[in-house]
């Protein structure tokens, strides 16, 4: 495989809010974008920090009181998903096609048997193995 420098691939039409800006409107960008972060800038737009849907899982976990929604009011339904026999180009190739990050492996016998990643992705290009503990 070729090797080609971060500027080649990397995204250059950030989402920027500070620190102080709301988590819920933060989350407000994140949606309206389309976008898995907001890059987290001072006054004078140097990094601060980034707020990523990871990050949502603890404020959600950690919000107080509780608000005991269930998962089926926010899960997504329509989902693509792929077998374990399929290339994983066409896989790559969907993931970026239909702006997802966890892609399901289903088996027609067996149903759910497994989940292709992003890390998956990024760990298969670098030759290594995915980390099992970070």
């Amino acid at each position: 495989m070729e090797d080609i420098f971060v500027a080649r691939i990397m995204s250059t039409d950030l989402h920027t809010v500070t620190p102080e800006t709301l988590v819920e409107d933060a989350a407000q960008v994140m949606l309206d974008n389309d976008i898995g972060s907001v890059i987290v800038v001072d006054d004078d737009g140097y990094l601060e920090g980034i707020l990523t849907t990871t990050d949502f899982v603890d404020i959600v976990a950690q919000s107080h009181p509780k608000a005991e929604t269930a998962v089926s009011r926010y899960m997504s339904t329509d989902l693509v998903t792929a077998t374990a026999q399929q290339p994983i180009q066409e896989v790559a190739d969907a993931m970026i096609t239909y702006g997802i990050h966890h892609m399901p492996v289903v088996d027609e016998t067996e149903g759910v048997i497994g989940v292709v990643t992003t890390t998956d992705l990024a760990a298969y290009l670098a030759d290594i193995d995915v980390p099992t503990a970070l």
